[in-house]
């Protein structure tokens, strides 16, 4: 594994931000497939559907990862 390699992913294991954005397109990969296969529309109308609910869920995942790292942090010190 190069060094690049190893950088991206020690930023995505180490902060809120790079987990949401890996929990955030799986999701949008997840829900554009759902509804391709359960509702048979294009994969294009699938992918606009499964935008809108996994970039919310993405910036919920972030503020409660930010929290429970901010508490375990803030309990770990005292």
């Amino acid at each position: 594994m190069t060094e690049l390699t190893q950088g991206i992913f020690r930023i995505i294991a180490t902060t809120s931000m790079g987990r949401a954005v890996v929990y955030t397109i799986g999701h949008i990969i997840i829900a554009m497939n759902v509804v391709y296969w359960l509702t048979g529309a294009s994969l294009f109308e699938a992918g606009l559907v499964a935008l809108v609910e996994p970039l919310i869920n993405g910036c919920w995942y972030y503020f409660l990862d930010r929290l429970i790292t901010n508490y375990s942090i803030s309990s770990k010190q005292t």
